[in-house]
């Protein structure tokens, strides 16, 4: 089988990945489009030792599995757990302490031509969605998550920092409640994106402190953590969706002066997500900025990289 492998840092196209058999439970998805992901990127810079095969981004039509799937276009959610442990059984899957995550953790990945995951996973994508818009399926529920854990009011100030892929989605997914909406970063080219939509955008240096009642952090840059600090108010809340290959520098104190309550934020509810790509309430098209045949993998993870750009996706069935 095809696949990309990564390896100590590094990544390689392989023709001789052993073609996955799913145990029990698991369903065999043949990929047809995958995308690069900032976390796939970080993996490649030491952000988890991880080796196999990268990728938790996709589209895949479903070869064995459930009748129910078999033959259906499918997403997946990323976390493959135990169902058992303390964590499972609280209703607190996505952190079950022996699982197992979809190219990230102890799971091969997307960018190969076969992957395996359990069948409870896995999401029929609608008939009238196509297959470039649901790819986006996850790192959509991802941005829907932030509304799960807190509510997000008329009345909000709130600001999206960076303005990259995830940032893209989070901020078009808070418009839909109405908040009072705030972009910002430092490529004018792609907050025009958002600016194009109604949402508010400004430059990071003209941000005034104190002055949101909710930050979310998407930059994955430390100034941008410290620009999501000075811009919340006291008692404010700090949402972070970013991961980060290094180490933060926090000022632990000044949380503690300011009330601030800070959030982590990842996985989210696909459902949802599926059905706002599916009315096009939020349509992600425009984020797209190359494709590639797996057979160029290692290309698009190089075009990936680029300043500038956003989504890059690879075509695994082609």
């Amino acid at each position: 089988m095809r696949a990309l492998w990564l390896e100590n840092q590094q990544l390689v196209l392989r023709e001789d990945v052993p073609m996955p058999s799913p145990p029990p439970g698991e369903a065999l998805v043949r990929v047809l489009t995958a995308g690069i992901c900032n976390t796939d990127v970080e993996l490649t810079r030491g952000y988890y030792p991880y080796a196999g095969i990268p990728g938790h981004e996709f589209v895949g039509l479903v070869e064995e599995g459930p009748d129910a799937l078999r033959g259906r276009r499918v997403v997946g959610e990323i976390n493959a757990v135990c169902g058992h442990c303390e964590a499972c059984t609280s209703g607190r899957p996505t952190h079950c302490e022996n699982r197992n995550v979809l190219g990230i953790i102890g799971r091969n990945g997307t960018f190969a031509e076969y992957l395996t995951l359990p069948a409870a996973n896995l999401h029929v994508v609608p008939d009238n969605l196509s297959t470039e818009r649901a790819v986006f399926a996850e790192p959509l529920a991802a941005a829907l998550e932030i509304q799960e854990q807190i509510e997000v009011r008329e009345s909000d100030r709130v600001l999206v920092i960076g303005d990259g892929k995830l940032a893209q989605l989070v901020a078009r997914s808070l418009a839909l409640t109405g908040c009072r909406l705030t972009g910002t970063g430092h490529h004018r080219e792609k907050l025009d994106l958002l600016e194009r939509l109604g949402i508010r955008t400004m430059s990071a240096d003209a941000v005034p402190l104190r002055s949101f009642d909710i930050t979310v952090e998407c930059s994955g840059a430390s100034s941008g953590f410290a620009l999501a600090r000075t811009a919340v108010r006291p008692r404010g809340t700090m949402v972070m969706k970013s991961t980060y290959a290094g180490d933060l520098t926090v000022n632990a104190s000044s949380l503690v002066v300011d009330e601030i309550t800070l959030i982590g934020s990842r996985c989210g509810p696909f459902e949802p997500a599926l059905q706002l790509l599916a009315e096009q309430k939020i349509d992600p098209t425009d984020l797209i900025h190359a494709r590639y045949p797996l057979r160029d993998a290692l290309a698009a993870f190089e075009h990936a990289q680029r300043a500038g750009v956003l989504k890059v996706l690879v075509d695994c069935s082609v």
